[in-house]
């Protein structure tokens, strides 16, 4: 256990409150918004920003790491004790694009504090969740009287995120002798609410294709040749009815291939969280719920693989009539992958499952984006019991477990280093994540500086 008194973290943490808030509301003043052009030189004055906060903050070595894209930031302070552990903390330090007139009460880039929360896009994603580990590792040693911390503490802070991540594979393979780690700690999530406190334990993999269907060279007549030739928008709506079974799983050959079922310790603690199903009905906007029979709503999201279809069109669709048999048709379908199941798998088994829909006659291609392995924390690695000591310190209840069903760099990290991934966030759902007035709650961020400040006592002990 680490030996950082929990009170004089508190107190420390107090005192450092005003100083923290002014230099978290200066850095989101920064626009770095990756996705827009025009913002690259935001983006680059972000990550000196950053670089320079954490040489003030005590990091020895501060780097920008130059990529085809973005910068993104590094930082780096040993220990002093020969046999500690290293842990690696993943965040990024780009932003969703934000203007007033989406909808923001206040300009989205002047940050301000209403109510107990700091409202500025960036402010829980991920800027205000990177920026407790400099205040969280200043308690620390200030409590435990260390002049280094417990852990080897490396950083990586990279400034593409929002944008896909298309460089940060390649980043992490060419780094991975400086990124070795014992443990990676991922600030770019969530907590189930305000008042129950939760360490996600995986995210979801992605995998995205679009599939064209080709049929006749151009629309020809519906009356002069529709019942002889292969309509392609039949094809494609054949394609989708074929893609899910009367159970709801999805019905493409091979797909579940290795997939790690749920154990009944996982179902158990999924089954402890307060979830109201009608409540969660309401936030999707949804009239019923629905999915691979046998399994809830959680475990659905959480722990199992999915196809959705993203979209699907052919043919006219203006106002009145064209009897037409179209030339065209296309569907854009995400595939979710959990953990155990490998994304080039899927891909060939995908493959595969469209050539055999598609009748004679009718051309196809499929294309397929850039695949996100799933990742997955196993639930008794000391590291995990570690983050949830901390956290549980911090917050002086018992911490709950979730899993993500969204996706995220972070299994680069994990496929890339060899090292387990914890994630470690204080970000509530009413956040607003990529939302006009984006906020993050102060009570909250200040309980994630607290958890930063248990935290590297714990892992130290951890992943000896």
């Amino acid at each position: 256990m680490s030996d950082t008194p929990d009170s004089a973290v508190r107190t420390y943490t107090d005192q450092h409150r005003t100083a923290f808030l002014d230099d978290l509301a200066d850095w989101l003043r920064i626009p770095s918004v990756s996705a827009q052009p025009e913002h690259a030189g935001d983006v680059r004055r972000s990550a000196e920003w950053l670089s320079a906060k954490l040489r003030e903050t005590g990091f020895p070595v501060t780097e920008i790491w130059e990529t085809p894209g973005a910068p993104a930031v590094f930082a780096e302070w040993a220990s002093d004790d020969p046999d500690a552990p290293t842990v690696l903390v993943y965040g990024h330090h780009d932003v969703q694009p934000a203007a007033r007139e989406d909808g923001w009460d206040t300009d989205p880039f002047e940050p301000v504090i209403r109510d107990g929360r700091m409202y500025g896009r960036g402010a829980a994603d991920d800027k205000g969740q990177v920026f407790f580990h400099t205040l969280g590792v200043r308690a620390h040693l200030a409590t435990t009287g260390r002049t280094t911390p417990a852990v080897n503490l490396k950083l990586l802070i990279e400034g593409e995120e929002e944008s896909g991540s298309p460089n940060f594979r390649a980043l992490v393979e060419e780094r991975a002798a400086r990124l070795t780690a014992d443990a990676v700690i991922v600030s770019d999530t969530g907590m189930w609410d305000e008042t129950t406190p939760t360490v996600c334990t995986g995210m979801r993999g992605l995998a995205e294709c679009e599939i064209e269907l080709h049929g006749p060279e151009q629309d020809i007549h519906s009356g002069s040749f529709g019942g002889a030739v292969p309509n392609p928008a039949t094809a494609v709506a054949r394609l989708v009815a074929a893609l899910h079974d009367a159970d709801g799983r999805v019905a493409i050959p091979g797909f579940y291939d290795g997939v790690a079922e749920l154990t009944d310790t996982e179902r158990a603690l999924f089954a402890e969280l307060p979830f109201d199903e009608a409540t969660w009905l309401r936030t999707a906007k949804s009239r019923a719920a629905s999915g691979e029979a046998g399994y809830s709503t959680l475990e659905r999201i959480w722990a199992r693989p999915t196809a959705e279809v993203n979209g699907i069109g052919g043919g006219y669709q203006g106002a009145g009539s064209k009897t037409i048999v179209p030339s065209s048709a296309l569907v854009k379908i995400s595939f979710r992958l959990v953990a155990g199941q490998d994304p080039d798998h899927v891909q060939q088994a995908v493959r595969a499952w469209a050539e055999a829909q598609v009748p004679a006659g009718v051309r196809h291609r499929i294309a397929f984006a850039p695949a996100t392995r799933p990742c997955l924390t196993p639930l008794d690695h000391p590291a995990l019991r570690a983050v949830a000591r901390a956290m549980g310190r911090a917050f002086g209840q018992k911490i709950l477990f979730t899993r993500e069903g969204g996706s995220g760099p972070a299994a680069d990290l994990q496929d890339v280093l060899g090292a387990p991934v914890l994630f470690l966030g204080i970000s509530v759902p009413s956040d607003g994540w990529h939302a006009p007035d984006e906020k993050v709650e102060l009570d909250l961020l200040f309980k994630g500086v607290e958890t930063a400040a248990h935290l590297w006592g714990e892992l130290a002990a951890a992943l000896r």
